[in-house]
């Protein structure tokens, strides 16, 4: 669906620009587009690569561990329906880790693996299990204490204090964890109760 939007978009602006005359625009526009986003790449490269470098060290030092021992309560508490020695809650705590960091590239193949690993608990492939609806709603959200992906875009834009973001990009993230959180329980109260969704 998302696909057909972007279509309708384009062609609607290209027509609209033909109509007034303004053709020239739409090319201006998409070659300055094409240069941004490549200088934006390689702008958030080093931001990407000093705190991958930094998980990277928290791993080795040791740190990681602890952090995802501090998550594992929650994470049990968030998935009560998966086992806590599968490999589907290893993938979610490092994507619950990786998005506490504001590392979304990161944080992305860690998110897939961890739904591939739900997809083989799943009685029912057709169907999302409440896990799934769970863990979409935890990265739709993205409690973040750094937002290093939006530091390196300030950044890359000559922001004065690029770093300004991360207190609202908290208390927003909090907030939209929380209501993410709070509707995930009433659907599932509501819709699964008592009902072991990996049992066959």
């Amino acid at each position: 669906m998302i696909n057909y939007i972007w279509v309708f978009m384009i062609v609607s602006g290209i027509i609209a620009a033909i109509l007034q005359g303004k053709i020239d625009l739409v090319t201006t526009a998409a070659l300055t587009g094409a240069k941004d986003a490549v200088a934006v790449c390689i702008g958030l490269i080093s931001i990407l690569v000093f705190w991958l470098g930094m998980m990277k060290i928290a791993e080795d030092s040791g740190l990681l561990k602890k952090l995802t021992k501090v998550l594992r309560p929650v994470a049990k508490l968030l998935f009560p329906s998966v086992p806590e020695n599968h490999p589907a809650m290893g993938y979610i705590l490092s994507n619950m880790s990786a998005n506490l960091f504001g590392l979304g590239n990161a944080a992305t193949p860690m998110g897939i693996k961890a739904m591939e690993e739900l997809q083989k608990l799943n009685p029912e492939p057709h169907k999302a299990t409440p896990a799934m609806c769970t863990l979409l709603a935890l990265n739709t959200s993205g409690l973040t204490l750094i937002p290093a992906t939006m530091i390196g875009i300030r950044m890359k834009y000559d922001s004065a204090n690029p770093t300004d973001i991360i207190g609202p990009t908290l208390l927003a993230t909090i907030v939209a964890t929380g209501g993410a959180v709070l509707l995930d329980r009433y659907y599932r109260n509501r819709h699964f109760r008592g009902i072991n969704p990996y049992k066959k």
